[in-house]
């Protein structure tokens, strides 16, 4: 058996494994780089492997990261089955169809933008987006949902199982017996793990084996804080910007996970009377795709979230939460000087109308930028967060000059104490770990820390390193 990491090695983003066997191929994840200037080189490159011959591939979870470029998989030849939980399987089309849009979208405005560069005497150039929404609906096509809990045959030579990671709606650690040269190897990958008692979604299931472990390491390097004080910090930062300075609150969020555990958590609040009303606009379309998708699955939610979500969209709790509909009423939001909880996609502010809301608020003082999750090296909001005195915003250079704050302890993914924790379930070390998913230095440093704590022989790979099991 062969394993090679194709991604989400020494780096946060392009989730990929490849996985040979004497008798069949697969891919676990096939995630779009973020971040950097290389990502759109490394997005665009030639797949190393024949699309082809999969003959299937897992999809852990339905952030791009780790399902962005299956579109590109299908236009490079794949055609068999995709195989994830039901919630993604709902939420890849929902994600897919909008990351086409922004491309589209981006890739027209390039060639707008050479053109005028050539009429001054510039080269021609030529933009493409990475793929269309006809790759994307010819994508779903192949995606088939499993439930949690329930084994399936992928293959002959397969048996798998989905199990409940605890980051985002549908999350999935995967777990998969493969028979290679008439002898039975159990691999399980972690996907990404999320930090138990979140205000969303359940806590990640415990694993007792593995012949072969791939296990994220986001934040092996550091733990987050509680939530009582992220939420305390949370309180104190809205009241400040809103009943203080008057200004507005804008928060980056991923669209899906972080943006529907914001509503819950500011519903809680408000309910304990810790916040006053509040006017939240969630102003992303993809956010509000994926709330709908996420109220048909909320079996899969902690139960206390069920009931503050609904009662939060329904009007029923002290906030008011107004999901915008169109452009014109996004720019409308743009006019509001004060009052305001504004949250928008991208997570890492990198795309969409995120970008739009800084660029009105960013630069006053009474405003105020609270980061939720992680920022990966090379976005726009991992500059803000490290300090920069401004930044570019559609072609204009702007202050940083709203206050800045960063709420760990909301991230979406497992801290070192709950990697190790999680870890500590198995009976019985996994005779390969290797450690992924992880900017080179937290994923290095975790790798040895396994080594050292629970004394097994670890490995962090790099990009590209294909190895023997």
């Amino acid at each position: 058996m062969r394993l090679t990491f194709l991604g989400a090695a020494g780096e946060v983003t392009g989730s990929a494994y490849l996985v040979e066997t004497d008798a069949c191929r697969f891919l676990v994840d096939c995630g779009l780089f973020q971040g950097g200037r290389d990502a759109d080189a490394k997005n665009r490159a030639s797949f190393p492997f024949r699309a082809a011959d999969l003959d299937f591939a897992i999809a852990t979870h339905a952030h791009l990261d780790h399902c962005g470029l299956f579109p590109r998989l299908a236009a490079a030849g794949f055609g068999r089955t995709i195989f994830a939980t039901a919630a993604t399987a709902d939420l890849m089309p929902v994600m897919l169809r909008d990351a086409a849009y922004i491309q589209e979208k981006e890739a027209g405005w390039q060639r707008t933008r050479a053109q005028r560069n050539q009429r001054r005497g510039g080269q021609e150039a030529d933009f493409a987006p990475l793929y269309t929404l006809a790759d994307v609906d010819r994508t779903c096509a192949f995606v088939a949902g499993e439930r949690y809990g329930r084994e399936f045959h992928p293959h002959p030579t397969v048996r798998a199982c989905f199990r409940d990671a605890g980051h985002i709606l549908g999350a999935a650690i995967t777990e998969l017996w493969v028979r290679d040269a008439g002898r039975m190897v159990k691999l399980v990958f972690s996907g990404d793990l999320g930090q138990p008692a979140r205000p969303l979604v359940r806590d990640p299931t415990p694993i007792a084996d593995a012949d072969v472990l791939v296990v994220e390491s986001t934040y092996g390097n550091r733990n987050h804080r509680t939530m009582a004080e992220t939420t305390d910090e949370l309180v104190e930062a809205v009241t400040a910007t809103l009943e203080r300075r008057r200004g507005n609150v804008i928060v980056p969020a991923f669209a899906l996970g972080r943006t529907q555990e914001l509503i819950v958590l500011l519903g809680e609040l408000a309910v304990a009377g810790r916040l006053g009303p509040l006017n939240v606009f969630v102003d992303s379309p993809l956010a509000s795709a994926a709330t709908e998708v996420t109220l048909r699955h909320v079996d899969l939610l902690d139960e206390s979230a069920r009931r503050i979500l609904r009662e939060a969209i329904d009007g029923a709790l002290p906030i008011k939460v107004r999901f915008t509909e169109n452009v014109e009423e996004s720019k409308a939001i743009n006019a509001i000087r004060s009052g305001a909880v504004v949250i928008a996609a991208s997570g890492m502010c990198d795309a969409g109308r995120i970008k739009h809301h800084l660029e009105h608020n960013l630069g006053r003082p009474e405003c105020a930028v609270l980061f939720t999750g992680f920022q990966a090296q090379g976005t726009l909001g991992r500059r803000i967060v490290d300090g920069a005195a401004s930044v570019r915003l559609f072609d204009a250079e702007i202050p940083v000059r709203a206050t800045i704050h960063t709420l760990g302890g909301l991230s979406a993914h497992a801290d070192q104490g709950a990697l190790l924790a999680w870890l500590g379930h198995f009976k019985r070390a996994p005779r390969h770990t290797f450690v992924v998913h992880g900017e080179a230095d937290t994923q290095a440093a975790f790798a040895q820390l396994v080594a050292e704590r629970l004394r097994w022989k670890t490995l962090a790979p790099a990009r590209g390193a294909s190895i023997e099991i």
